[in-house]
């Protein structure tokens, strides 16, 4: 055991179940490991280094901001913060935005706006979040009630109160559930990342919207993990022709920085005010400055990119030896393997691909910009790794 492993097991607490690789740096798509190793990245730090390792623009973002002020307080106005703020309301025709450090505080800034408006508007007995079964919002408290899965329940009772879940796409269970409890808004990720990397029927997501619309309901969209282009849209909604009053982002927004975003639309934008929310490094100006350097470039040609990776790489696994399934959007894909996940995940890793897991799945979410080549590479890595040792039928027995 090296002495970066031992370190982190006695002095980190134990709380993830990490590979054994060391990675000390990176360029691109391409990370290297403690021994010299090169691995093909398709895990982009869980959908978080959008342009891959140590992308010149957004180093050179970061670094002159490191030079001009790291940390200001939210009591005082800097640049990037209002810049990043007025790009992401310009893409998206939100209003407004507040700026925190996590997917699951950007989830959370989005229950308190959803609770705060139904309170102004209706009366503070109209409170309850409707979120999807199998869905997964944080790790906080509130967004471990708002996540649709019991197994992050059990070992921290008792969650917020104030959280119904619905089966996804079954819109006659959502429909009774609104007409039944009158929320103040539903919660819904377009493609279940952690949940196995399934996205809703987009019939089902129109429907959700007109439900919310005519019961007076908030439609939140969780784009912690879809968002900045990772579907081949900028956020994943803008697939499914609906319009959210809020949505939450972080991961990709950053580049590799921890950022989170509330945007708040028209309903909304004006629901917080001073004193009702708050965050000390929320819109901290280095995060921001490479979030501005992330979300310029995330245009039309990078998005066409994107989607036309995504059909390679359905192409390329769909129906392949040792692959029961593929599902996703863009470049958020999930493969359902005849052998277990983690086995081809370190099998993976032996011949220098970096892969993910969600759930019973392997699950990719390469940088938006890795060359062909790497991907086309990698995917025939990952290929041979589901095929071989099956016999003659593909199945296990």
């Amino acid at each position: 055991m090296s002495n970066i492993q031992e370190r982190d097991q006695t002095y980190v607490a134990a709380t993830y179940a990490r590979f054994p690789v060391e990675i000390v740096s990176g360029k691109g798509s391409v990370a290297v490991d403690s021994n010299g190793k090169e691995y093909i990245d398709l895990g982009s730090g869980i959908g978080v280094t959008s342009f891959g390792f140590c992308d010149d623009e957004w180093v050179a973002a970061v670094t002159a901001q490191l030079g001009q002020v790291q940390h200001a307080s939210n009591l005082y106005y800097t640049e990037p913060c209002g810049k990043l703020a007025e790009m992401l309301c310009g893409k998206t025709g939100m209003k407004k935005v507040f700026f925190s450090n996590s997917g699951a505080e950007a989830n959370e800034c989005a229950v308190k706006v959803a609770r705060k408006y139904a309170a102004d508007t209706y009366g503070a007995e109209r409170n309850t979040i409707v979120t999807l079964e199998n869905s997964f919002h944080g790790r906080t408290l509130t967004t471990l009630a708002a996540t649709g899965q019991a197994k992050f329940h059990a070992l921290f009772q008792p969650l917020t109160p104030g959280f119904v879940h619905v089966p996804a796409n079954d819109i006659g269970a959502m429909k009774t559930m609104v007409e039944s409890v009158k929320p103040a808004a539903v919660m819904i990720e377009c493609v279940q990342g952690e949940g196995g990397v399934n996205p809703l029927e987009k019939t089902y997501v129109r429907e959700v919207a007109a439900l919310c619309r005519e019961h007076g309901a908030l439609l939140i969209v969780d784009e912690v993990q879809t968002g900045n282009g990772r579907t081949g849209k900028l956020y994943s909604y803008m697939n499914f022709d609906v319009t959210p009053d809020i949505v939450t982002t972080a991961k990709g927004l950053g580049g590799g920085l921890p950022i989170g975003a509330t945007l708040l639309g028209e309903k909304v934008k004006n629901v917080l005010g001073a004193g009702d929310h708050g965050s000390t490094f929320g819109g901290n100006p280095v995060a921001c400055a490479g979030a501005v350097s992330i979300l310029s470039r995330i245009d039309e040609d990078l998005l066409a990119e994107v989607r036309r990776k995504s059909r390679l790489a359905f192409g390329m696994l769909s129906g392949a030896e040792g692959i029961e399934s593929v599902t996703g959007m863009g470049l958020m894909i999930g493969v359902k393997t005849v052998k277990p996940a983690g086995e081809v995940l370190a099998a993976c890793r032996e011949r220098g691909v970096l892969c993910l897991s969600a759930k019973d799945k392997v699950r990719l979410l390469p940088p938006l910009n890795i060359p062909e080549e790497q991907l086309v590479r990698a995917l025939e890595i990952l290929r041979d790794v589901c095929a071989e040792g099956l016999p003659k039928d593909g199945l296990l027995d």
